[in-house]
Formats: C-alpha cells, sequence, structure tokens
C-alpha cells in the first residue's frame, strides 16, 4: 500500500511539472503575438467590416475547414511553405491565394457584404501593419493546431499485379485467350479554387465648399478690359459617386463658384457666376481602412452668366484634375480635395472669356 502511494504521489509531481513547463501556443498564450513554427508558416484570418453582418462566415485553408468567423474575430492557421489558399463563405465563395515562405505570418482580411442573402464575403491578403491592428482589437476565435500542407493531386492507385504465370502446356490442344489487361485509373482532377471575388459598388453623395481663385485677373468681357476679383465668394459643389470598392469610381459633379469683376477706368461693378458640370473618373487607394488617397479626373460643361453693369451668358468646355484623400467611419468620411479647373467659355458674339482656375474643398461625403 506504501509503495503504491508513492508511486502515486511520483506520478501527480510529475504531471505538475509537465504542465507548468510546457510552452504556451502562440506567444505565451496569446495569439497575437504568435511567431510561426521552424520551417512553418502562420496564417492570421480576420474579420472586419465597416457595417457589422449578424452572420457566421466558415473558413478553409486549403481546402481544410479552420473555423468560422463573426465579425470581429480571428483565427490562426499553420501552413507548410508553398501555395497557399484562404476561401470564405459558404454556398457563395470568395478566396485569395498566395505563396507561403517558411518562417513568415501572412494576414487575410474577410468582410461581409451587408444587404446580401445568402451572405457574400470579399477576401484579400492584408498588409501586415494593418493586420496587426485588426487582430489587436479583435477576439480570437480558435487555431487549426495541425499543419495545413499545400493542396496537391491525389496519386494514381497502384497497378493490378499480373496473375502468376502457370507451367506452359506440353502440347496444348487449344491456343489460350490472352488475359484482358487491367485498365489504368486516370488520376483524379483537382478542383480549381475560385477566384478572389472584389466585386461590390456603393453610392456616395459628397458635399464641399472651400477656396477657389480664379487663373486670369484681367481679360476682356463683353468687349471691354476688366479687372477680376480673383477670390471666388462663395464656392462649393455637390457630387453623386459611385463607387467599387476595388478602388475605381465614376460621377457626376455640379461645381459653383462666383466673382466681382469691374470696367477698367470706370466704377462699373459686375458680377459673373459660374456653373460647371463635369463627368469624373477617380481611383481611391485604400491605405488604410479608414484612409483612401485618391487622384481623378473630369470633362464637362462650364455655364457663366453676368450681372450688375455687366449682362449676358456663355458657356464652353471644361476639364478638371483632382487629388485628396477621404477619412472613412463606416458610411461617414471626411473629405479633402485639390482641384484644378480649365475652362473657356464663348459668348454669341464668340468673345472668350477665360473663368477656370484652382482651389482647395473640403467636406463630407455618406454612402449608402
Amino acid at each position: 500500500m506504501n509503495r503504491l502511494r508513492a508511486c502515486l504521489a511520483v506520478s501527480g509531481a510529475l504531471l505538475l511539472i509537465g504542465v507548468l513547463s510546457a510552452p504556451a501556443a502562440y506567444g505565451q498564450g496569446d495569439p497575437r503575438r504568435a511567431t510561426p513554427p521552424p520551417g512553418r508558416a502562420l496564417v492570421f484570418v480576420f474579420r472586419s467590416e465597416r457595417e457589422p453582418v449578424a452572420a457566421q462566415v466558415p473558413v478553409s485553408v486549403n481546402a481544410e475547414a479552420v473555423g468560422q468567423l463573426a465579425s470581429g474575430t480571428f483565427l490562426v492557421a499553420t501552413v507548410a511553405p508553398g501555395r497557399t489558399f484562404v476561401r470564405s463563405g459558404d454556398r457563395v465563395l470568395s478566396a485569395v491565394a498566395f505563396q507561403a515562405e517558411p518562417n513568415r505570418s501572412y494576414f487575410v482580411r474577410v468582410e461581409a457584404v451587408s444587404g446580401t442573402r445568402p451572405v457574400r464575403t470579399e477576401t484579400r491578403l492584408s498588409s501586415e501593419a494593418e493586420g496587426r491592428r485588426a487582430i489587436a482589437q479583435s477576439r480570437f476565435a480558435g487555431a487549426a493546431p495541425a499543419v495545413i500542407a499545400a493542396p496537391r493531386a491525389a496519386a494514381p492507385a497502384p497497378k493490378a499485379a499480373p496473375p502468376p504465370r502457370t507451367a506452359k502446356p506440353a502440347a496444348p490442344a487449344v491456343k489460350p485467350a490472352p488475359a484482358a489487361r487491367v485498365a489504368k485509373p486516370a488520376p483524379p482532377s483537382v478542383a480549381r479554387q475560385p477566384e478572389v471575388s472584389d466585386a461590390g459598388w456603393d453610392i456616395a453623395i459628397i458635399a464641399r465648399a472651400g477656396s477657389f481663385k480664379l487663373a486670369n485677373g484681367t481679360q476682356l468681357v463683353g468687349g471691354q478690359a476688366s479687372t477680376y476679383d480673383t477670390t471666388s465668394k462663395p464656392a462649393g459643389g455637390m457630387e453623386i459617386e459611385w463607387r467599387s470598392r476595388a478602388g475605381p469610381a465614376v460621377g457626376g459633379e455640379v461645381f459653383y463658384y462666383k466673382n466681382e469683376l469691374v470696367a477698367t477706368g470706370t466704377a462699373l461693378v459686375a458680377e459673373q457666376e459660374v456653373f460647371a458640370t463635369m463627368l469624373n473618373g477617380k481611383y481611391y487607394f485604400r491605405a488604410a481602412d479608414w484612409f483612401y488617397p485618391f487622384v481623378g479626373a473630369g470633362i464637362g460643361v462650364a455655364a457663366s452668366s453676368y450681372g450688375g453693369a455687366l449682362t449676358g451668358k456663355a458657356s464652353g468646355l471644361a476639364y478638371q484634375g483632382l487629388a485628396g484623400v477621404e477619412f472613412r467611419f463606416k458610411d461617414l468620411g471626411v473629405h479633402a480635395q485639390f482641384k484644378y479647373l480649365a475652362a473657356t467659355t464663348d459668348d454669341s458674339t464668340g468673345e472668350k472669356v477665360k473663368v477656370g482656375g484652382s482651389g482647395v474643398l473640403a467636406g463630407i461625403s455618406i454612402s449608402f
């Protein structure tokens, strides 16, 4: 009995030492600080969207199911080096593929698109800075404990062994029929991974105002030399825009500005009002979830009208260049833009007046 008690005590002590000395998985128990095992790679898959969608999204790595993600959660998978596929979704699939290198970590973002049934997702490879920032604010959903190898075509089944040869009879009366050939099994085909889906468009309404300055301060207006107050008061516009989540955008804009002018050598004051109606194309660069620099260009028509000491109307072709940034917070954005507008109007007598200029504008955007 004493010997049995001694054995149990020793076993309990060894078990306690083993538990205390075992290394904690994924960086001392915190999966956010996980480092890849030697010769392997880690894949962090996190889910983040501007408008949370109440749905679980299945995730698989190299055709192996690794878990389900809710909004604001992440999981970790250990993979062997090589071509790696991460797929999300159930009936509507989205995937991304990349070449995993040993001793490196990769970050894959899954975003559920609101208002779709069944739920559609977008899957893309993210930078380490974006990924670390996202998982720092996410809950851990789990990890795939085993190493997931890159998918390969299954090996063909082994050939059937030939039947044993029998001794040839001394004098066969009838020549035996040849043995039937065993058909080789066709190698199984490898299922194609779905292409990365980055479709989806949003509608945005942008209102902006700011400073705008005419490029030409003196010119002939109504056949008389005139001097402009080049600072426009007021200056602003509205734009409706169709935005792809991949970056391109197209929209229509109405831009308005007003300037005073005085006929040289007189005290006669007139006002020039300009409406520029433009068709714009832009490209938004996704520097972060909330930060989008952009560039663009537009073409349209500028229509000017005059009041006060000078009356009349004129119009002409206009084109513009755009550059700026937008800070997005879910459906609301803060918008800042530099605009260069070139426009020359012609009145009924054929006289040309340059009404273009440049300015800095700011405003807000609302997306749907």
